[in-house]
């Protein structure tokens, strides 16, 4: 299936996609590429809050701040990304919750790429509108939808159900 049917599918039905995710088996070049694209997509959702801030302030250039995105999201974001997945791992294994650190991360990295639309939209708002009430309601449902398909995307992964 596409990734972006997929995208669509974890908005409704996050386990059945993180079942299928885990079901291909573990490949961990499968969830780098996961995790890049989902950075390189928040990186561009960026791009239309950073034009509206230089146009705002120019003492500080586009170029600058895009490549000052640039460079947080594409290298510093991912290794933040293992990092908390690490840590999610350690919390799950902590409170006895049986999972295995790939599916641990693979539902974070999927989750990442899952709010990508949202988080494209929420840059189209604060582009347009600024920091406004409507950008506020954006950033909410990016939020909310993280948390939404990250527990349901680790539920399904530590139902027992798959062995990864």
């Amino acid at each position: 299936m596409a990734v972006s049917s997929d995208i669509l599918r974890a908005w409704r039905h996050p386990r059945q996609v993180m079942a299928r995710l885990l079901g291909m088996g573990r490949r961990e070049d499968r969830a780098l590429v996961i995790l890049m694209a989902a950075c390189l997509l928040i990186f561009v959702a960026q791009m239309p809050y950073l034009a509206r801030l230089a146009e705002l302030d120019p003492s500080i250039p586009l170029d600058a701040r895009i490549q000052s995105a640039l460079y947080a999201w594409i290298f510093l974001v991912p290794v933040f990304a293992y990092v908390l997945g690490l840590v999610l791992f350690g919390l799950l294994r902590l409170f006895g919750r049986k999972i295995s650190a790939y599916a641990t991360r693979l539902g974070l990295f999927w989750t990442l790429l899952a709010i990508a639309p949202a988080s494209l939209f929420f840059g189209l708002c604060r582009g347009f509108l600024g920091d406004t009430g409507g950008t506020g309601v954006a950033g909410v449902i990016v939020i909310v939808g993280f948390f939404w398909i990250l527990i349901q995307s680790l539920r399904e992964a530590m139902s027992g159900a798959h062995d990864v």
